[in-house]
């Protein structure tokens, strides 16, 4: 009996992650995450699978960021009706994550379609509604970290601490072969760094333990400072900005980095680094998250753990405000004097983070902080490449706000990370199969991996391998 592995999405690029498994008995799908680029392709993508969602006997999500879960509301209205494996932290995100997505899509569909009335273009449908998010929850079933469990008749599951955001996991799947033979393999997408605020670090397999491994390669080629060097990059763009009178914009994941960021503020205000500036965080799910994260304070490790006991929340510092109606949100763009907006979505392509950009990128006062990865040919990437002009909304505006990025606040492993997480497997590994990066950061942790001796494989999209 073959064990086939199909990657379906999240290969040589960093987004829409959707890996099929298949023995002769089950089909499960890994992640159902959504392609993140240009309009038309972002539809065609997403709406397209390559094999019947009808036909797949389970999902499981590694974590509950957009492009690893944000694609289920289209699975499941294909034909999907199965059941739905994460951990519980994720499967309380997911709710938030999904419900959001949908809301998102439909507003931006509102606000395009009558620019493109107006313009006397074809209107377009969101990828999914809201409807069909509600229904997608209902599969959803949420499992302990280091439990061992079914999900077919031949393929188990574990949950492992993957340290990268809130509830994610690397999933390591024990699969029946032929005979009494029995494959592990486990897909570490996305893979945390150790030493990062509130979380626990990443856990490292046995030794000797896995067959094959699917890592991510979105820092594949790259090295990052210390985290301290990106606080004090943060309080000096900051100050920076504040001199000249201006705003400091962070687009930011709602989901995980916004968090971090809040945290190092609080930190640094206390510290009395930075001046007690007002922070709004404008993003209804952003508000959301942040409770889910003060149920879940299992998932923290002891540092934070004793800050909340200890009633020391970074969320609760007097100057943060979180925003939820439409209202509050316009009236941040009314006032003019300095200030620090974190709001979603992390790449710029959709959400209340385009409505700010849209209303100050042209001061060149102001500030666009860049905090996480910008994927190719999404709103974010043009302004770290410092285009001149821009569009949001399908207008064009002068970027003449500065742009800075700091890279080092990345939930990512680096190069330097991937490299170790795999030699502490290598006893054992028959294959390592990169995904989720840009191509030349695969090609780059490629052929470190090849330099060491390891039999690693970069796929095409939709390339399907035997494993055994």
């Amino acid at each position: 009996m073959s064990v086939k592995v199909k990657f379906c999405g999240g290969v040589r690029t960093v987004t829409g992650s959707t890996h099929l498994i298949e023995t002769s008995k089950s089909k499960v799908l890994i992640d159902c995450g959504l392609f993140q680029g240009k309009r038309d392709d972002y539809y065609q993508i997403n709406s397209t699978f390559t094999f019947d969602p009808a036909k797949v006997n389970a999902l499981i999500v590694s974590h509950a960021h957009i492009d690893h879960c944000g694609n289920i509301p289209n699975f499941t209205k294909q034909g999907f009706h199965n059941k739905i494996y994460t951990t519980e932290a994720t499967a309380d995100l997911c709710k938030i994550m999904l419900l959001d997505s949908a809301h998102i899509q439909e507003e931006n569909i509102k606000f395009l379609n009558k620019i493109n009335k107006r313009r006397r273009l074809p209107l377009r449908k969101p990828l999914y509604t809201t409807r069909d998010a509600e229904k997608s929850l209902d599969l959803f079933e949420g499992m302990a970290y280091n439990t061992k469990f079914q999900v077919t008749e031949d393929i188990s599951c574990t949950f492992i601490d993957a340290g990268h955001i809130l509830g994610s996991a690397i999933i390591v799947l024990n699969i029946k072969a032929q005979g009494e033979k029995e494959i592990n393999l486990a897909y570490a997408v996305d893979l945390g760094r150790a030493n990062m605020p509130l979380l626990k670090d990443p856990v490292f397999l046995p030794k000797g333990f896995l067959d094959y491994l699917i890592i991510e390669s979105t820092y594949g080629g790259r090295l990052r400072g210390d985290i301290q060097y990106a606080e004090d990059d943060l309080s000096f763009y900051i100050n920076r900005t504040v001199e000249r009178g201006g705003k400091v914009i962070i687009p930011s994941f709602a989901l995980g980095r916004s968090q971090e960021i809040i945290y190092y503020l609080s930190e640094l205000m206390k510290g009395k680094k930075i001046p007690e500036l007002p922070i709004y965080v404008d993003s209804p799910m952003a508000v959301n998250v942040t409770g889910v994260f003060k149920k879940h304070i299992e998932c923290f490790d002891e540092e934070a753990r004793v800050m909340f006991y200890h009633d020391e929340s970074p969320f609760g510092i007097k100057n943060l405000h979180f925003t939820r109606s439409v209202e509050e949100s316009k009236k941040i763009n009314d006032d003019k004097s300095p200030m620090i907006i974190i709001s979603a979505s992390g790449m710029c392509e959709a959400g209340r983070i385009l409505h700010h950009l849209k209303n100050n990128i042209e001061d060149e006062k102001n500030m666009v902080l860049i905090v996480g990865y910008m994927a190719k040919n999404t709103l974010g990437r043009r302004m770290v490449e410092r285009h001149p002009r821009v569009k949001i909304f399908g207008v064009e505006y002068n970027l003449r706000a500065e742009v800075e990025v700091i890279n080092a606040f990345s939930a990512h492993a680096d190069k330097e990370d991937l490299i170790n997480y795999v030699r502490k497997s290598d006893s054992s590994l028959k294959g390592v199969y990169i995904v989720h990066g840009d191509e030349d950061q695969s090609t780059s942790l490629l052929d470190s991996l090849v330099r060491r001796g390891y039999n690693a494989h970069m796929p095409q999209i939709d390339e399907e391998v035997e494993l055994i």
